[in-house]
């Protein structure tokens, strides 16, 4: 399992890169202004932190309550990304269509786009942190700390 500190470090670094890319991207994708994209994509990131620590915590309990490890699989890796963004989809829905005043169709739209994007990055993203960082009691993180 992680610690604490380590699911903090992984989410913030997950939220930090996708900040980086999404927000021109996606001013880019949807004519929309650059800083109104922004806000978005930053109070989305915010909301985004805290779910990502609460979901991958979940996650991971439930995971090493049924498999006796948290080590994913492919195929769990790919729920894992689709679950997140699911969910997140319909937490963000409301800001989505506040911020930008969209209807909530042209919003599910918009955060359906956002949340295709992040379901590809939260897969590549998080098969790169295992791999850096594996969690504890994963025959990689045994090798870097034996005993």
């Amino acid at each position: 399992m992680r610690s604490t500190p380590d699911r903090v470090r992984q989410a913030l670094s997950f939220e930090a890169i996708g900040l980086v890319i999404v927000t021109p991207l996606f001013a880019w994708l949807f004519d929309r202004p650059l800083a109104e994209i922004g806000v978005l994509s930053l109070v989305s990131a915010t909301i985004a932190t805290a779910w990502n620590y609460v979901f991958n915590l979940i996650f991971d309990h439930v995971l090493n309550h049924w498999r006796g490890t948290p080590r994913k699989t492919l195929r769990l890796r790919i729920l894992h990304a689709i679950g997140f963004e699911a969910s997140l989809v319909i937490i963000l829905l409301p800001v989505f269509a506040w911020w930008l005043s969209l209807s909530l169709l042209d919003a599910l739209i918009m955060d359906s786009s956002f949340a295709l994007f992040y379901m590809g990055y939260t897969f590549v993203f998080t098969w790169a942190y295992d791999s850096i960082f594996p969690p504890e009691g994963t025959p990689a993180a045994d090798t870097k700390n034996p005993g």
